[in-house]
């Protein structure tokens, strides 16, 4: 007698579902009555797309965040960015090792699959360290945001304080402050800064973290050069990150100079803020500090380079990460200079590394192009407009040239998937819908030389 094989769905296959189930879960809570302020059920199609992209930690959404919503639904988005800052498996593992229970050789496995780790020793303190230095960093960013809003708002300000900390740092854009994000704060040092930390560490990755504080532990008070001794992943991601957010504010500042539509009638020293803002923002946070639909053509392209880049590895942000962009730009000067292979930071970039990068790349351009050709076809929007929101979706930004309020049907739908496709990571998606490898012992096809370029 022939046994049936019994169905077993793989690591990457539970990620995503996790993901699809959460969303699901929380777009019907958001449906519910209770959930919106007027005490009339949203339409499930809004309460699906806010609960995507509060899952997706997005920020696009159709209807306004702070007057759609009750306490109640304030509550459930919150809820949702955590989780999808997170990651459900993360915070199931935590659930696990409060309650004491030993994770097993799966449970091992999901965490590392959801954290892309390189390695499975050490798990269960990662999934500690990750949630001890998460509610940490927001329980300090609360706070910081409680000396602005509750002198202003009273007791209202403490629930915005919390919800604006847990938004920043899980890289989300999604605020109950104004319908206009942080525009009424654009020049505010004290929201500036707290909100650019929050993103920059949200963005750069937990094992740089890590990193960093061992390397601090580890050097005397005589030997001060912390940075030599960072692992590649931790020098490269810092590099990168400060370098994109110094191009990024110069570039804006520059181009965005004398638009009295958005800096143009500030001091210098708030014009330098508020590009310094909108350089932090688009990676992949979404707060908007301008309304971005006024920015020039020029600071919009440099805002979807930046969005398309994203933050770091294991951490809140999306994009292509840091990481990618570096191996990428690295592999192809060693192509022009003819060397074997690239270097970074004196260490030879593996083939592997070149491989995945070339892969994220060319998923996330792939579905940023078809994401903005479907908007473009399905509605009266501009190139630019589309692309922003494309990309915006893809890289979970959140910034848009207010063309989310106005999508159709479709155009929600759309954006749904592309942020749904954009968080779980086009190389999660292929592997999980994808067959099994085939066999490492079959006769490999014949090589053949190509031109290129």
């Amino acid at each position: 007698m022939v046994r049936k094989k019994k169905f077993k769905l793989s690591t990457t296959q539970i990620i995503l579902l996790s993901f699809l189930v959460t969303i699901l879960v929380g777009s019907g809570l958001l449906a519910l009555p209770i959930s919106s302020a007027t005490g009339e059920a949203v339409p499930y199609l809004d309460a699906l797309f806010m609960a995507t992209t509060s899952t997706c930690v997005t920020g696009l959404v159709t209807l306004p965040t702070v007057s759609t919503w009750s306490i109640f639904g304030q509550i459930v988005i919150l809820l949702l960015i955590q989780i999808g800052g997170l990651g459900i498996i993360t915070i199931m593992s935590g659930i696990m090792l409060l309650l004491n229970r030993k994770m097993g050789i799966g449970d091992r496995l999901l965490i590392q699959d959801a954290f892309n780790l390189n390695t499975m020793s050490g798990l269960a303190k990662f999934v500690k360290n990750v949630l001890f230095g998460t509610l940490t960093i927001e329980g300090i960013g609360a706070i910081l945001y409680m000396l602005v809003f509750v002198p202003k708002l009273g007791a209202r300000g403490i629930w915005i304080s919390i919800f604006n900390s847990v938004s920043a740092f899980c890289n989300a854009g999604i605020d109950i402050i104004a319908e206009n994000s942080l525009c009424d704060y654009a020049t505010n040092p004290l929201i500036n800064a707290v909100t650019s930390a929050l993103i920059i560490l949200g963005g750069l990755g937990y094992i740089v973290w890590w990193d960093v504080l061992r390397v601090l532990r580890s050097r005397s008070k005589k030997n001060r050069r912390v940075f030599r001794h960072l692992t590649l992943h931790s020098k490269i991601a810092i590099t990168v990150t400060a370098g994109l957010i110094l191009v990024g504010a110069i570039l804006i500042f520059i181009f965005e100079y004398a638009n009295p539509l958005t800096i143009g009638e500030m001091s210098l020293l708030d014009k330098i803020q508020v590009s310094l803002f909108q350089s932090v923002t688009t990676r992949t946070a979404g707060f908007a500090s301008v309304p971005q639909e006024n920015l020039t053509n020029a600071s919009s392209a440099v805002s979807i380079i930046l969005m398309l880049v994203g933050g770091s590895p294991v951490g809140t942000a999306g994009g292509m990460k840091t990481v990618t962009l570096a191996v990428l730009v690295c592999s192809a000067f060693a192509t022009i200079r003819n060397k074997k292979s690239a270097t970074l930071f004196g260490r030879h970039i593996s083939e592997e590394s070149l491989k995945k990068a070339v892969a994220v790349a060319v998923s996330f351009v792939t579905i940023c192009t078809v994401s903005t050709v479907l908007l473009m076809a399905t509605s009266d929007a501009s190139a630019l407009d589309a692309v922003y929101e494309a990309v915006s979706a893809t890289a979970t930004v959140g910034l848009s040239r207010n063309l989310t309020p106005s999508l159709n049907t479709i155009g929600k739908l759309i954006i749904i998937v592309t942020m749904y496709l954009g968080r779980v990571g086009p190389i999660s998606l292929a592997v999980a819908l994808g067959s099994k490898n085939e066999s490492q012992n079959v006769i490999s096809e014949p090589t053949e030389d190509i031109s290129i370029g």
